[in-house]
């Protein structure tokens, strides 16, 4: 799934009505009128809405599969991968980044980031057992300042 900086995904986008989403992707399998709902597409989408019911923010995990049923951008895979070597992938493109406290804020309007529910051996069944490399989980879609002044 590719993603479109600062607006979403081709299915869903910043500013949508939830009654757009939920025609094109179905009713959430979990959270129907919260203000999170997680849609049951490959990779997953998790929604925030506003209180206006329309899109703020778009969250794709990683699907774990690989290939195309991985977030891209750019030509660049950006989940299911160590989360440094996608933000040096990134910024040898000339996206700049600023860092947080789970992973990389991309001034373009996307988020790479980890809650280390993965580590190494999921991706490198060679990896020591210490090895404390995190894995790109998930990619938020919203304009910058969503991820810096929220």
């Amino acid at each position: 799934m590719e993603i479109i900086p600062g607006l979403g995904v081709n299915t869903v986008s910043i500013g949508d009505r939830r009654s757009q989403v939920e025609e094109r992707l179905g009713p959430p399998y979990h959270g129907p009128g919260g203000q999170r709902a997680v849609y049951t597409t490959t990779p997953m989408l998790v929604i925030t809405y506003a209180a206006d019911e329309t899109v703020e923010l778009v969250e794709i995990h990683y699907s774990g599969e690989g290939g195309p049923a991985e977030v891209h951008y750019d030509g660049v895979q950006l989940t299911h991968r160590f989360l440094d070597d996608v933000v040096a992938d990134l910024h040898a493109l000339g996206y700049t980044s600023t860092p947080s406290d789970i992973g990389h804020d991309f001034h373009a309007g996307f988020s790479v980031w980890s809650m280390h529910s993965l580590w190494a051996r999921d991706l490198d069944p060679e990896a020591d057992e210490d090895d404390e490399r995190a894995v790109s989980e998930a990619v938020s879609v919203a304009p910058y300042a969503y991820f810096v002044e929220g």
